[in-house]
């Protein structure tokens, strides 16, 4: 089969700049190269770091990059937003799409995969195209109900991350086309390494310390101000230290925004207590995740599918974590403690955090637990589902 992987152009693919989907995408192409399975064409944002990748000599995935960055093109953008209101997206994504569309109407294909752009599926389906396959890692967008209504006949098949999005996606488009595939990640990569190259005295911690990890983009849905007023309750216990790991976007290692700075004011009677490591690439993970006792990912939003569950667990970590969305499918409440995002949350977390530092029997089982549920979320799992599920 001829297929075309299309996304919505935010970051490059393969994954130089990180981002769970752009990952995702690596995992079942880099499948596809090993298995021969289909011939794939994939359309990307150029970005330098791209030049001479290993992915790029595979000879049934085919790359195809625009520019997006150059003098040219940010004047080009700009233009093309100013004679352009009110589309789906932003006349950055607007603009990508138009740029990938130029190319893609001189291909033949047989399906279009569109990673978790409802929007581009509603352009492509306006434009005549029936046969598109939306795999959807967020729920789609309440105000754009007419878009989603009007794309009901383009979609062959519909994949979703978790069960909540499927029950999500069904709203909108026949339940009958709608599959969920469970992400996966790569297990070669997270692991407890007998030498990780960074130690808890690098980073100020003490053997003695019980060190909570919170990894993943910092905003205000994912809960990290209530887990830092939880911190602020338990300023007695003074090994109980907090390692923040992100940065505000995926990549971002530059200035800091708004909400970050007010975490860092927050954090400030005990930031002996807190340290914010900043956006970390993906390869350095598992090294800092390896120094902590637990994981806690304390979503306020309904999260359709988190990784950084899934690489908690592979870390055998306990994990606290709370009922949003399709996180109660990834965990158990063998190896997590599963809050409520109520009115309490913040007494929730300090009660959670409290039960497994005075207990290190129960995180050791916790932690058991976690490596063995680990196995099914694995990348080659992941990419059998996913091209089982298109049916091809």
């Amino acid at each position: 089969m001829k297929l075309v992987v299309l996304t919505c152009g935010m970051l490059p693919i393969p994954a130089v700049q990180g981002g769970a989907v752009e990952n995702l995408i690596d995992f079942y192409l880099e499948y596809n190269d090993r298995e021969k399975l289909h011939d794939i064409t994939v359309y990307s944002p150029w970005d330098e770091r791209l030049a001479n990748h290993p992915a790029l000599r595979s000879n049934v995935n085919h790359y195809v990059f625009i520019d997006v960055t150059s003098l040219k093109a940010r004047i080009a953008r700009k233009i093309y937003g100013y004679l352009h209101h009110n589309e789906y997206y932003n006349y950055f994504i607007e603009y990508y799409f138009e740029k990938v569309y130029s190319d893609l109407k001189k291909k033949d294909f047989d399906y279009i995969i569109i990673e978790n752009g409802a929007g581009l599926a509603y352009k492509l389906s306006q434009r005549g195209y029936k046969n598109l396959i939306l795999h959807m890692h967020n729920e789609v967008r309440k105000e754009r109900s007419e878009y989603h209504k009007a794309v009901f006949g383009s979609f062959t098949k519909i994949l979703t991350v978790s069960d909540y999005i499927k029950r999500k996606a069904a709203e909108y488009y026949p339940i009958e086309k709608i599959q969920t595939v469970h992400n996966g990640i790569d297990l070669k990569n997270f692991y407890r390494k007998e030498k990780p190259t960074v130690s808890r005295q690098d980073l100020g911690f003490t053997s003695d310390d019980f060190i909570m990890v919170y990894s993943g983009r910092i905003n205000k849905e994912k809960g990290v101000s209530e887990l830092i007023e939880a911190m602020l309750q338990l300023t007695e216990y003074p090994h109980i230290k907090l390692m923040i790991i992100g940065g505000t976007f995926f990549g971002n290692t530059g200035n800091e925004d708004d909400f970050v700075r007010s975490l860092k004011v927050k954090a400030r009677p005990i930031e002996e207590k807190i340290i914010f490591t900043g956006f970390l690439s993906y390869d350095k993970m598992p090294d800092y995740l390896q120094l902590a006792d637990t994981a806690v990912i304390p979503s306020v939003w309904n999260d359709p599918f988190p990784t950084t569950e899934l690489e908690a667990q592979a870390m055998g970590l306990p994990i606290i974590t709370t009922v949003q969305g399709g996180i109660p499918e990834e965990v158990s409440v063998d190896n997590a403690i599963l809050l409520e995002t109520d009115s309490q949350l913040t007494d929730h977390l300090a009660a959670a955090i409290l039960e497994l530092y005075h207990h290190p029997e129960k995180r050791s089982r916790m932690g058991a637990v976690s490596l063995e549920r680990s196995k099914y979320f694995n990348k080659e799992r992941f990419a059998q589902d996913f091209f089982a599920a298109i049916g091809y």
